[in-house]
């Protein structure tokens, strides 16, 4: 295995192969190979691309449950919505129908005194993905009068 420019390149008996160096998963499948077929042991095919033993061990064990495919990037963050339940999410959709003319303050004050842990952005997010907004009252434009 050798590296030249931005790709890693593994060498075998009957060819080579590039990988570049921004693909995560062929970086993972590399450090794999480079351990289980070429017998590179594992703290130095980690350290070469870049990962701790403990994370050898992990991709190893992710490769072995779900092939390359468990080996793709994970969407960070939350997995779920700690602020934004179920529960509040229905209050707050219900409190709109029920008033429609309330302001999100008014929204997340009465929340507030129900006990539940919201706030006021939460509130808007809310009625914004579920698209309750207050209709806008259409006014309609005076006439202009021209002069004589």
């Amino acid at each position: 295995m050798s590296e030249y420019n931005d790709c890693i390149i593994l060498k075998g008996p009957a060819g080579l192969i590039e990988i570049d160096k921004d693909d995560k998963v062929g970086l993972k499948m590399a450090m794999l190979f480079e351990n289980r077929c070429l017998g590179t042991q594992v703290a130095l095919a980690s350290q070469k691309y870049g990962f701790s033993r403990q994370r050898f061990y992990q991709i190893k064990n992710a490769f072995e449950l779900g092939g390359s495919e468990a080996l793709k990037e994970k969407k960070k963050g939350p997995s779920k919505n700690y602020k934004r339940t179920e529960s509040i999410v229905n209050q707050i959709i219900r409190m709109r129908f029920l008033d429609p003319d309330a302001s999100v303050a008014v929204i997340t004050q009465k929340l507030k005194q129900m006990g539940f842990d919201i706030s006021q952005r939460s509130v808007e997010r809310t009625i914004t993905d579920y698209g309750i907004q207050k209709k806008t009252p259409f006014i309609k434009p005076e006439k202009e009068i021209k002069g004589g």
